[in-house]
């Protein structure tokens, strides 16, 4: 099987069967990723950006580093730019609307996507890619650009107000 780095370097040539076979490969951890960081909303749009923005800038990928960190980094870095164009009403009727959907889907049990919505943005983020995508500590501080003890600052915060909810939800 051929490496993340290898088919980054034939698709900077051209060779549209290594988009392919990134896009196979990521499609679902990507997608996941970004419906957990907009609550479901512009997924598509986003994720087509991201793709785009790999294709454009495949040349000056370095082969250094890992393909995933990378690919992360733009789609993190276009779910904030998505944020900040929400405006403050339409993003609290949205994440209300969201809310509203995860909850109904859930039968039993605690509710994740709730949980997460709690989380204050750099906290979720910190969670999704450490729990969910399985990414070390240095990698997520790679991909958000900040000092790893940022990271773990991000993690312990995270985790001692969901262990606060629930202990809060059991009484």
């Amino acid at each position: 099987m051929e490496t993340d780095g290898a088919l980054v370097g034939r698709l900077a040539e051209g060779d549209e069967m290594a988009l392919r076979i990134l896009l196979r490969r990521y499609e679902r951890p990507l997608s996941s990723f970004i419906y957990r960081h907009t609550g479901g909303r512009d997924v598509e749009d986003l994720y087509q950006e991201t793709w785009l923005r790999v294709v454009r800038h495949a040349k000056r990928f370095d082969l250094a580093k890992r393909f995933s960190t990378w690919l992360f980094q733009i789609a993190v870095n276009l779910c904030w730019d998505w944020h900040r164009r929400q405006p403050p009403a339409a993003q609290a009727a949205a994440d209300a609307i969201a809310l509203s959907a995860e909850l109904e889907r859930v039968e039993a049990g605690l509710d994740a996507g709730r949980l997460l919505a709690i989380l204050p943005e750099a906290q979720r983020e910190v969670l999704l890619l450490r729990y969910y995508h399985d990414l070390s500590e240095e990698q997520v501080a790679e991909i958000l650009d900040c000092p790893r003890g940022t990271v773990k600052s991000r993690l312990h915060n995270a985790l001692e107000r969901l262990a606060r909810v629930v202990r809060e939800e059991a009484l």
